[in-house]
């Protein structure tokens, strides 16, 4: 398999290029494992060190804040040229500016060390508090945006990977929010609403399963654009089996009744994990993994259930294909209008599903 950036990457940078939107969410298939070579190694990673990888580009200063973690930055370079834009925005100087005033006030020396000392005890304090990490982020990318005489603080552009955006602005009533979750929610309207940073060339990448998980003040804002990482087709599968049987420890085989093309055919619908999951129990047996082992597997069962996998209608049923096509939803009727179609969606949709039937307890005749 070619190292190619996948549909839903080109996708998000071909809206950031295009200045469509500074602001980007990656939903879907987020928790599942991504292909990646470096020279000769080849590895299935977690989303976030795939983004890093592919992302990790010279002219983009790239920061990332996890939920139980630091604000990090890609390269330790970066935090100093961060640290460095930092206390010149603080004082309103630029760098030709500090030096000659390191040279007549000894003073300015103290100020400046004061002002290094705050940023880093800002991050340390971020941990854990995202709150704060949030508008730490913001005000960096205040720092980043102002001129220090002609010149740009920071000559590169951030690029800010926040992670676990449906539990830091989780959807829930304003009136049910603590005061730390409605600061959070406020922090990033005024963020991504903002027009100079809508025009500036900094990026913010929020990583959530769905849009309507994360709050819906921030949801709705038209700024925010969407990238939806599908779940893996029949082409990765057969990939991801194809290495995971060479990656295979001494001793250990993949004993399967046919080939892994079929495997993987029959499979369709599996994340990476769950199928990593149903390889590992294969090589434990000690018979070959048969196909009805797919479908009587318990914990695939299980996997339904938690949503890790998704039974979907077919994509080609669009509703603006419904629209004046009254014979897609059955009967002679005259062209619909957008809240008909909606209501009658809706009919269907309850109407197709599948119904329980109760059983009745039937009495013995002694």
């Amino acid at each position: 398999m070619s190292q190619q950036a996948p549909p839903f990457l080109k996708a998000a940078g071909r809206m950031l290029n295009a200045g469509q939107t500074r602001t980007v969410l990656l939903t879907g298939n987020i928790h599942d494992l991504f292909y990646q070579k470096k020279g000769d190694d080849e590895d299935y990673v977690s989303l976030l060190p795939f983004l890093l990888h592919h992302w990790g580009l010279p002219n983009f200063m790239l920061l990332v804040y996890e939920l139980n973690g630091p604000i990090r930055f890609l390269h330790p370079s970066h935090r100093e040229a961060m640290k460095k834009a930092w206390v010149g925005w603080r004082r309103g100087l630029n760098n030709e500016q500090m030096a000659i005033q390191r040279m007549l006030h000894k003073g300015a020396v103290d100020d400046e060390k004061a002002i290094a000392e705050s940023f880093e005890r800002h991050l340390q304090e971020a941990i854990g508090n995202p709150t704060l990490a949030l508008e730490m982020l913001r005000q960096m990318c205040l720092c980043s945006r102002s001129r220090q005489g002609s010149k740009p603080s920071l000559k590169a552009n951030l690029l800010i990977l926040i992670e676990g955006a449906d539990l830091i602005l989780p959807e829930a009533p304003i009136a049910q929010m603590g005061d730390m979750d409605r600061r959070r929610v406020t922090i990033c309207q005024d963020w991504f609403s903002d027009q100079d940073f809508l025009r500036s060339g900094d990026a913010v990448i929020l990583l959530a399963e769905s849009r309507s998980q994360i709050h819906h003040r921030i949801a709705k804002l038209p700024y925010l654009l969407e990238s939806e990482i599908p779940s893996p087709d029949e082409a990765i599968r057969k990939h991801f089996i194809s290495w995971f049987n060479r990656h295979l420890s001494q001793g250990e085989e993949l004993k399967l009744w046919s080939s892994q093309s079929q495997l993987a055919t029959l499979t369709a619908g599996l994340s990476l994990q769950a199928l990593l999951q149903l390889l590992k129990r294969t090589i434990h047996g000690k018979e070959k993994f048969q196909p009805v082992d797919v479908v009587a597997d318990a914990e695939l069962v299980d996997l339904l259930e938690r949503g890790l996998v998704a039974l979907r209608w077919p994509a080609q049923h669009l509703l603006e294909l419904l629209l004046g096509r009254p014979r897609l939803l059955g009967g002679g009727r005259p062209p619909l209008g957008l809240a008909q179609v909606a209501r009658l969606a809706h009919h269907r949709l309850h109407a197709c599903a599948p119904k329980v039937r109760k059983v009745r307890k039937v009495r013995k005749v002694r």
